[in-house]
């Protein structure tokens, strides 16, 4: 929720920044930066229901896909990513 909704935009420059992570540099464009309504919190909640409420059936349907941690170096994310497209773990039946 954090990292989506402290996300803002820089109308002038199109430049974008957080909040926490990036905060922009100077004041002045601190006063310009802009939300996205989709990232107010009450609509990034709304999606996450639906996630939730899917997310099951997504996984029934797409049965072979694998779980990716995106949380990581981007280097350790591509080379799991490759390491199941090319040679796949087992996966549970």
């Amino acid at each position: 929720m954090e990292r989506l909704s402290q996300r803002r935009t820089d109308p002038v420059t199109g430049q974008r920044y957080h909040t926490t992570f990036r905060p922009a540099p100077t004041p002045e464009i601190q006063a310009r930066l802009r939300q996205n309504p989709r990232d107010q919190e009450e609509n990034i909640e709304k999606h996450l229901e639906t996630y939730y409420r899917n997310v099951k059936d997504l996984e029934d349907f797409y049965e072979d896909a694998f779980y990716v941690n995106a949380d990581q170096d981007p280097y350790v994310v591509f080379e799991f990513i490759e390491s199941c497209i090319i040679k796949p773990l087992p996966c549970r039946k």
